[in-house]
């Protein structure tokens, strides 16, 4: 069963490892059950689902999709993270972790060892910095995708939306047979990094 999504596990799991967050990562860690639920929802996750997430952070995201999909691959950036990954999913056997830079993913691979070059589908928090590039580079990679599911910062829902939207989902963008949907949660629904570039405390504070 899923522990993470609350702000209270989220900081023990963070206090646990001493975990600093990193400003070149844009790193951001999701704490709102609600906006999960609405995330798995969304990407229509099924038991015979592959799903490649990208940047699972501490795996707030990954056990739930843990728990709905065959399998998932979760591509992390950040070294200091993985070992916070391998707790936080041990008792997950269908998640596999791999500890790259996604730009440099050869995803096409991926799909094919893991999910016999059927199409995947895409789950992410993305960082504002990186979005585009990220969604780009799958749209212009002729990577088998079913769809992609992304949580963005609001201004960058804002700005990639096309057709209707709310102020929970971002808007659908479609390309061929793929569409991207994207999310953006206010800021109490995120965990990021304090200014002051500390750990969190003893007490599990910031």
């Amino acid at each position: 069963m899923a522990t993470l999504g609350n702000p209270k596990n989220t900081k023990e799991i963070l206090q646990k490892y001493q975990f600093v967050f990193q400003k070149k990562f844009g790193q951001n860690f999701l704490i709102d059950t609600h906006v999960l639920d609405k995330i798995i929802s969304a990407a229509e996750i099924t038991k015979e689902d592959c799903v490649l997430e990208i940047g699972p952070g501490i795996g707030t995201m990954t056990q739930y999709l843990a728990e709905s999909a065959r399998h998932v691959i979760a591509v992390e950036i950040d070294q200091n993270l993985i070992p916070i990954l391998k707790d936080t999913l041990s008792a997950y056997e269908n998640v596999t972790v791999i500890n790259k830079d996604i730009l440099k993913v050869d995803i096409q691979a991926l799909a094919q060892e893991y999910n016999g070059g059927r199409p995947i589908k895409v789950v992410a928090n993305l960082p504002y910095y990186i979005t585009t590039p990220i969604i780009m580079g799958l749209f212009e990679s002729n990577v088998p995708i079913d769809n992609i599911t992304v949580m963005v910062q609001k201004e960058v829902a804002d700005r990639m939306q096309v057709g209707p939207g709310t102020k929970d989902y971002g808007g659908a963008v479609h390309r061929g047979e793929c569409s991207t949907e994207l999310f953006y949660a206010p800021s109490k629904c995120r965990l990021r990094r304090d200014p002051s570039h500390q750990a969190p405390d003893a007490s599990g504070h910031y």
